[in-house]
């Protein structure tokens, strides 16, 4: 059994949203924010604003730890495993606007097996803090490799920006992608070639 925190004492999972005194603190800086801005919170439709956009970053910034649920890989099982789009919300950390899209994991198993739901929930616990999506997809990657002890992992993570559709070039439609690979995924050419058209398959059919 493995978390996050003890793989990477770095990296803790963001703490709950549900502090009371933490979700009152940011509802009075939001609702500074938004008058800073010239918003009128006394409006009918304003006058709940603050509290629903501090929970609103609470629920973003924070997602419950878990314990990485890993089985014996008793028959032996040699070939591709590839879990394919897992849902990513996350926060870009320098405009603090959220990116959203979808993640692919595939990796070579050794000794043991890690249970699929279990993927999602390692994406998720890496999304919900101040991310760049570089980092993410590199995060995700060493953690496994690290905590699963594979012969190779496999990341690609495919999302959309809202700081670059919002704001700045106002560029909508475009879909950013990052790759990271591990071990033979990463060193065997035939095994990469073999993971990147798994995902690109998948893709199309999509």
């Amino acid at each position: 059994m493995t978390t996050l925190e003890t793989e990477f004492p770095d990296l803790r999972v963001m703490p709950s949203p549900d502090a009371e005194v933490g979700l009152e603190a940011a509802t009075r800086a939001a609702q500074d924010f938004l008058e800073a801005l010239g918003v009128d919170c006394e409006t009918p439709g304003t006058l709940d604003s603050p509290r629903r956009m501090a929970k609103a970053y609470a629920d973003l910034l924070s997602a419950p730890e878990f314990t990485m649920t890993t089985f014996p890989n008793d028959e032996g099982y040699q070939e591709l495993v590839l879990v394919s789009d897992l849902p990513v919300t996350s926060v870009c950390e320098h405009h603090l606007l959220p990116f959203t899209g979808v993640a692919h994991i595939g990796y070579l198993p050794g000794a043991r097996l890690l249970g699929l739901s279990k993927f999602a929930r390692a994406v998720e616990s890496f999304a919900r803090r101040p991310q760049v999506q570089e980092r993410l997809t590199s995060q995700l990657a060493h953690w496994l490799h690290e905590a699963l002890a594979p012969r190779g992992v496999g990341v690609i993570v495919e999302a959309s920006h809202s700081c670059m559709s919002l704001r700045g070039a106002t560029v909508s439609g475009s879909t950013t992608r990052t790759t990271a690979l591990t071990g033979a995924i990463h060193d065997h050419p035939a095994t990469r070639a073999e993971f990147l058209a798994a995902v690109a398959d998948r893709t199309r059919r999509i």
